[in-house]
């Protein structure tokens, strides 16, 4: 069975779409940075065009969407990961934030495609299948920096400045068209077709340049975060591969892509230049990987398939290799709610980490970059997802605890303690912690939704409402927020300083909904467009039908436990319909 293909709900303009490979971070001590000759960023004409804050407004607004797509992979591990090579090479762009200093984030999707995408304002997806392919974490690398290149130049937004000039130029060939069909109707014909060709060839020549582009200023970031620059020749050679029979059918100079081999000439051209370098790949590239295995397809087919991948990849001699797919037998044993199996899977794993070298042998100690940090959450998620079993949570708030004290930047590990506690029977406690990081994480709907869970084990609907309306706020849901607003009014116990914070709130969501619906009234009929019906305008209101996003560790969330977005009643936790 086919891993379930993820929409194509990508602005046209955007398609900033290079195929990429594996995520990695950087080893705990990083190489000494390349010596690259630097581009200038030539974004700023594109400022008419689509300014840096409204760019990255339209990009929020497209992750929105993509965030309730079944196929976004939404687990911690490995947003982490990606997030933490990323940056690390965002850092090693001076001016790669722009002037509205973007917070770029890192993100994967379900697609066996090798592929990777940048969208408006920082948010960068890599396809699962690129990950899985890449073979070193100096390719994934590659494909990164890539993407990062797009952003930094403002890619969208110049294609957006220059589709203006061009939209003249079919114009101009009616008005000559006009004017020589008065003696050739073929002529004039011949003349308003090639205007509307030529507009289409410039469209794809600076496709195929800001490619090129990218290209420069990836080499140049991978090299100056200490990756080594052959990476890019090796996953474009993996690409040329994947894409031959493409290639082969359609002419380079209608392709949006340059051709892969004048990529890789270009790339091999600039390492001759660079000294030669070797990196040692972070176990965490191998650990990311299998959990990506396994995520990728959980049908039993898939299972199956990703199990007899996995024993195999057993026999190999790299320790790597031994430890990712002992890593990777116990999510599959997780998914198959075998927590023994999934809980001494680990153990072998983490065994397998911290085993010395055989005599006599060479060894360099082993880079983890965040493995502990991964190994310490899929410790967590096996024991918290026993719920029947007191003993086990109870075990599970005293890791949790020690582990947030030793990775207190891990979000994963965050929700999982949080969830810990509330399945505990310790509400107050985890009520506390949530508000403790909620005053220096207000964005994450995560935080508001395992608030909501603790406020209803105490009995405090309208908190536990206000907590609600929060999470959708954030998830872009302004209905369904304001909906959870009316719920916490009714609560018995809401008290005058609760009805305060409805107002408030109320108003900010109303105007919030107001100014979005006059958005989608001027973008009507002239939006971005985007590949199928999907336009990239203002995030869509949530709806009742079924929430995409109720799933994993939040499944049981209050807002997912009816199966639908909003809340029928407002009714304690205990008493929902599971």
């Amino acid at each position: 069975m086919n891993a379930p293909q993820f929409p194509r709900r990508l602005v046209a303009v955007a398609a900033a779409l290079l195929i990429a490979a594996p995520v990695a971070i950087p080893a705990p001590q990083p190489l000494a940075p390349a010596h690259v000759p630097n581009l200038p960023s030539l974004g700023d004409t594109s400022r008419e065009a689509l300014s840096p804050v409204t760019e990255r407004k339209l990009g929020e607004e497209i992750m929105r969407d993509i965030r309730f797509d079944r196929d976004y992979l939404d687990d911690p591990p490995i947003i982490e990961y990606l997030n933490a090579l990323g940056n690390n090479l965002v850092a090693a762009r001076p001016g790669a934030r722009g002037e509205a200093n973007y917070d770029y984030f890192f993100f994967c999707v379900r697609d066996p495609m090798l592929n990777a995408f940048a969208l408006p304002g920082g948010f960068i997806g890599v396809h699962s299948g690129l990950l899985l392919a890449a073979q070193t974490e100096s390719e994934l690398a590659s494909v990164l920096s890539h993407e990062i290149g797009h952003v930094a130049q403002r890619h969208i937004a110049r294609q957006l400045g220059e589709q203006k000039t061009d939209a003249l130029i079919p114009l101009a060939a009616m008005v000559l068209a006009a004017l020589a069909a008065k003696s050739n109707p073929d002529a004039a014909m011949g003349v308003m077709m090639g205007g509307q060709g030529l507009a289409i060839q410039r469209q794809l020549n600076f496709g195929r340049d800001a490619e090129r582009e990218a290209d420069r200023i990836g080499f140049q970031i991978m090299g100056a975060a200490g990756y080594e620059t052959n990476g890019m020749v090796a996953f474009f050679q993996r690409l040329q591969v994947a894409t031959r029979n493409y290639s082969d059918i359609v002419p380079a100079y209608l392709q949006s892509h340059p051709l892969t081999t004048e990529r890789i000439a270009d790339i091999q051209a600039r390492i001759r230049e660079q000294p030669y370098r070797q990196r040692v790949d972070a176990l965490d590239f191998f650990l990311v990987r299998a959990r990506a295995r396994v995520l990728q397809d959980t049908s039993s087919k898939g299972l199956a398939e990703t199990e007899e991948f996995l024993r195999n990849q057993l026999q190999q001699p790299s320790r790597h290799q031994i430890a990712s797919a002992q890593y990777g037998m116990a999510i599959l044993a997780l998914k198959r709610h075998d927590y023994a199996g999934a809980q001494s899977w680990l153990d072998k794993a983490a065994a397998t980490v911290d085993r010395p070298p055989a005599p006599g042998a060479f060894s360099s100690p082993l880079p983890k970059g965040v493995a502990d940090s991964v190994l310490a959450y899929t410790s967590l998620e096996i024991k918290v997802d026993q719920v029947n079993k007191p003993e086990v949570i109870a075990q599970a708030i005293r890791e949790g605890e020690v582990a947030h004290a030793k990775f207190p930047l891990s979000r994963g590990i965050v929700w999982q303690y949080a969830d810990a506690l509330i399945k505990g029977g310790k509400a107050e406690q985890a009520e506390r912690f949530l508000r403790d990081q909620l005053q220096m994480y207000r964005s994450e709907p995560e935080l508001q939704d395992l608030l909501a869970q603790a406020y209803s084990k105490l009995g405090k609907l309208a908190l536990q409402h206000i907590a609600l309306a929060e999470s959708y706020a954030l998830l872009g849901g302004t209905q369904a927020a304001l909906d959870q607003l009316v719920l916490a009014r009714k609560a018995p116990d809401a008290s005058f300083y609760e009805h305060a914070v409805i107002d408030a709130r109320e108003r900010e969501w109303q105007a919030k909904r107001r100014e979005a619906m006059g958005e989608k009234g001027k973008d009507k009929g002239t939006g971005f467009a985007v590949s199928g019906s999907v336009k990239a305008g203002p995030a869509q209101e949530m709806q009742e039908p079924v929430d995409p996003s109720c799933r994993g560790m939040l499944a049981n969330s209050p807002r997912c436990a009816d199966g639908r977005v909003g809340m029928p009643q407002a009714t304690p936790w205990g008493q929902q319909r599971r």
